[in-house]
């Protein structure tokens, strides 16, 4: 990718539609538009006044001296470098939105001179030129890709800059601390530090707790932003189905009164208030001499073994068997969140709840799939294991991906390493290593010392156009 190039794309989804934007970005965008574009008013483009909406006619460059062919009309609007999404020169052309004419906009203007863009080069060029650091512009693409109004929440809030001003405070508190410790080893005469050690000490457990209160918003933004995977299990006819149904909204997977009904797994993305699950049915747990069967249980345990969320479904109206107990031991033991779902509660118990023993009362809930009883209870129990309703979507800070979190934690790691060796009396550049590191990891976050592998990786999953 050469960034000094200029770029063209359509900006606008594939398809039919009303209108079609194509985007020119780079030094060249404005000659090389002035070849395709011409105003009706009879000027250029280049004498037109920045962010001026003109309408004119689209033609395709000529390349063996005839008149330029008219393959459309539209509207043009001009952009001025620094005052760009990308901060570079920028035309964009709207035209019809068919996809063959706007197919041949494009075709006009990568032949008068630009390079068809690559996949996110636009935000990629935002991101180098200062326009966006790499948080706002991972918020970009997950306000994209959103799927629920949390994530459209959460992602105008990381555009917005709130993890970015954040995360910069941070920095430079502990680029004060960094100087005011060197300049005491520096300069031992001098009295150039600003910083006592007391006050030091107490300004890096402020950052550190700062820190930590940031790496716990991970749990929420990442069941916003990425999702939860949930995996709904438990023996044969115990109901997995039916909750699966009733939690996705429509009739996705079959349900009988026959045994082993489902055999392989079954996903969907489901929204439950501000969370985000990637929810799967499993098959039943259970002996089975069917090898069909045999393989949707093996693949029901493998889901288990990677799940972040585990909705474990009971018949309480018949006795628990062999299978229900082996499952209960199995999540007494678990790491992550686990619900016990106690299905068919329309129905009189056939064993007392205390056989549940080991799990919270607010982890067992009741429900009724058949007469849809306890699901909205239901919902409201999995978003508050995720968010306990104290942050704000729309302007707290939040930890949205798993990039953002793993250079938060290692930050929090170095300043924790930083304290210790304080509290311990090494010498004083001892702890600014950890600082200098924390420091480095902080820059991480919004690309001011990111590899160009990661940035590569980022903008990879962006459309062209974007």
């Amino acid at each position: 990718m050469n960034i000094n190039d200029t770029i063209a794309a359509i900006s606008t989804p594939h398809g039919k539609g009303g209108v079609a934007v194509i985007r020119i970005s780079g030094t060249d965008a404005i000659p090389i538009a002035e070849r395709v574009f011409r105003p009706k008013n009879g000027k250029t483009l280049s004498e037109l006044s920045p962010n001026m909406t003109v309408y004119g006619d689209i033609c395709m460059p000529s390349t063996d001296g005839t008149p330029p062919q008219t393959i459309d009309d539209g509207m043009a609007v001009c952009f001025h470098a620094p005052r760009s999404f990308t901060g570079e020169n920028t035309v964009e052309i709207s035209c019809h939105g068919g996809i063959l004419i706007s197919a041949q906009v494009l075709s006009a203007c990568l032949a008068a001179g630009a390079r068809q863009a690559e996949a996110g080069e636009y935000t990629r060029r935002a991101f180098i030129n200062g326009k966006l650091t790499l948080s706002e512009a991972e918020a970009l693409g997950s306000l994209l890709d959103a799927k629920t109004e949390g994530q459209l929440l959460l992602s105008r809030n990381g555009m917005s800059g709130k993890l970015s001003g954040r995360l910069l405070n941070i920095y430079d508190r502990l680029c004060e601390i960094v100087t005011s410790v060197y300049a005491r080893i520096d300069f031992p005469d001098e009295d150039l530090a600003e910083l006592t050690p007391e006050e030091i000490h107490e300004r890096l457990c402020a950052v550190q707790n700062e820190l930590k209160q940031l790496c716990a918003t991970y749990s929420f933004g990442h069941a916003v932003c990425e999702g939860i995977r949930t995996v709904i299990c438990g023996r044969t006819n115990a109901g997995k189905s039916s909750l699966y149904n009733q939690l996705v909204g429509r009739e996705a997977a079959i349900v009988t009164d026959i045994a082993g009904t489902t055999r392989d797994l079954l996903e969907e993305t489901v929204t439950v208030g501000h969370v985000m699950l990637r929810l799967c049915d499993t098959a039943g747990l259970r002996d089975s001499d069917d090898p069909v069967e045999r393989i949707g249980i093996s693949r029901a345990k493998e889901q288990l073994s990677q799940a972040e969320c585990i909705l474990a479904v009971f018949d309480r109206s018949v006795p628990l068997t062999e299978e229900d107990t082996s499952l209960l031991a199995r999540l007494r033991a678990a790491t992550v969140p686990v619900l016990l779902i106690l299905n068919k509660c329309d129905l009189p118990p056939a064993w007392d709840e205390k056989l549940l023993g080991g799990f919270a009362a607010e982890r067992i809930l009741r429900v009724s799939t058949l007469r849809d009883e306890g699901i909205d209870a239901l919902r409201e129990r999995i978003q508050r294991m995720f968010w306990d309703g104290t942050l704000d979507l729309r302007s707290d800070a939040v930890v949205a991906n798993a990039r953002q979190y793993a250079a938060l934690s290692r930050a929090l790691e170095h300043v924790h390493a930083a304290l210790t060796a304080a509290e311990a009396s090494f010498s004083a550049d001892i702890s600014c290593v950890d600082l200098e590191l924390a420091m480095s990891a902080l820059a991480e976050v919004d690309g001011r010392a990111v590899t160009e592998d990661i940035v590569a990786q980022i903008f990879s999953h962006f459309c062209v156009g974007k």
